[in-house]
């Protein structure tokens, strides 16, 4: 491997730190993440894949208007490393983790429509923290490795289709509607859930990268109207709605209440644990307190861990763990599956459990324990305030009465409810989340940390 000699010293002006995130790199199309950088960056993952002795890489593209052009970009930086490029095309982040263990999507995931970034894994190793941050390191040094890759096309979707065919059994049919929400899960999920035997009433299946009918993301309740009232006059089984490149899962029962993930969750759990007793399940801290009773009472071993993906990935690699999810809606399965968020597949899972149940599945999830909670609430922040906004509050917050847990952000859990409020890893927001047992308790927490949190910064604007 040869390395050019040059280091331009410009390039790190060129080329925003603050689009690259804790676990992948993501920004405004022709602001912070241009063609010419995408390109750098291309020959920055080129370089270290190559000294990872992987030689080739998969890439792939979501649905979004900018996605074709900086996709040449990419494998331009790639091929002019020397790595041989395989393109799989528009697919959603799930099949082009399937397509090899080296691998690039480009997705701005449930960002608005004029984001996109990319999603990185090097042999089976999902880029996170430092290695991000080597990426832009290396591209200030101008530390490429130089030679001449091969560049061809493959086409991802019959292997990957036939895998989950051959995995999944369904006991009945079921009614289900789609909400692809016009994102890239739209050209393939229809017709996967047609051959599983489902009737299948597809939503905004279109791929659409200007998001025409409403924002591709199922943990905004507002993005689920549609779907709800779609499942409703369609007397369906169940709706489910997919994010913008389809690796985070939407659920509505049949009655149209919406199933936040963490409760989903439960379900998978006690179906994997059934089976696999005293296996580990992971998830992410914005989870229901729930959530750890249910996995214990199902002989399963629950851990807490800090959200995004590819702290899950890593933590379930590390650990063992058959199942992980996060309150975001990505969920990964290493029980009959590869351990990468998978929206799609993590949807055919659910289809099955519910197959099996004699009762419909409003009735399956009213028997999982549940509490008053909130949705993900964002409050907006500067992106570079975020951070520090956080460590200034675990150092002023006192809540004597409490037990803190500071491995993401900083969860308050009281003896009859708990409150959350995290830097986002992706938007420059804060995101909360609250859950107690009485509505009265659920606004007492949320009052405690309003004042907390107006104490460092009077003017974050809170929706309660």
């Amino acid at each position: 491997m040869e390395f050019s000699a040059d280091v331009i010293q410009e390039v790190g002006h060129q080329v925003s730190p603050h689009i690259f995130r804790a676990y992948d790199i993501r920004g405004v199309v022709d602001e912070g993440l241009t063609e010419e950088t995408v390109m750098l960056i291309g020959k920055a993952i080129g370089t270290v894949a190559l000294s990872k002795n992987q030689h080739h890489i998969m890439i792939g593209r979501d649905g979004r208007l900018s996605g074709e052009r900086l996709s040449g970009a990419l494998a331009k930086g790639l091929l002019s490393t020397g790595i041989h490029v395989i393109d799989v095309g528009m697919v959603p982040t799930p099949l082009v983790y399937f397509s090899g263990p080296t691998s690039v999507m480009l997705t701005g995931s449930h960002n608005p429509a004029n984001y996109n970034g990319l999603k990185i894994t090097l042999a089976g190793e999902t880029l996170s923290g430092d290695g991000i941050l080597d990426l832009y390191l290396r591209i200030r040094r101008g530390q490429f490795a130089t030679g001449e890759g091969r560049y061809e096309t493959q086409d991802i979707m019959p292997d990957y289709t036939q895998k989950i065919l051959a995995d999944i059994h369904l006991a009945k049919p079921l009614k289900i509607v789609v909400d692809c929400g016009n994102g890239i899960a739209g050209n393939i999920a229809p017709q996967l859930f047609a051959q599983l035997n489902c009737t299948v009433i597809p939503l905004f299946c279109e791929v659409d990268g200007r998001f025409p009918n409403h924002h591709p993301d199922p943990s905004q309740p507002k993005n689920l109207n549609d779907l709800i009232k779609a499942v409703i006059e369609n007397n369906a089984d169940i709706g489910l709605a997919f994010d913008g490149d389809g690796d985070r899962l939407g659920v509505v029962t049949n009655e149209g209440e919406i199933i936040w993930p963490d409760r989903v969750l439960m379900l998978y759990a006690q179906a994997i644990l059934a089976k696999q007793p005293g296996a580990e399940i992971v998830y992410d801290v914005k989870c229901s307190k729930h959530l750890t009773d249910v996995i214990l009472e199902a002989g399963g071993v629950p851990t807490m861990n800090q959200t995004g993906h590819s702290f899950m990935k890593a933590k379930m690699k590390a650990s063992g763990a058959l199942l992980g999810g996060e309150m975001s809606g990505h969920f990964f399965f290493q029980d009959r599956w590869y351990g990468f968020d998978d929206a799609l597949y993590a949807a055919c899972r659910l289809l099955e459990i519910l197959s099996r149940h004699p009762e419909p599945a409003s009735v399956c999830f009213a028997m999982l324990p549940n509490s008053i909670n909130t949705p993900e609430i964002n409050i907006a922040i500067p992106d570079e305030k975020k951070f520090i906004f956080i460590e200034q509050l675990k150092k002023q917050l006192d809540m004597p009465d409490a037990k803190l847990i500071t491995i993401d952000g900083l969860r308050v859990e009281f003896v009859a409810g708990w409150g959350l409020v995290r830097a986002s890893n992706t938007t420059p927001n804060l995101v909360l989340r609250f859950e107690a047992e009485t509505q009265a308790e659920l606004l007492r927490i949320q009052v405690l940390f309003k004042q907390a949190m107006q104490k460092i910064e009077p003017n974050l604007v809170f929706p309660f």
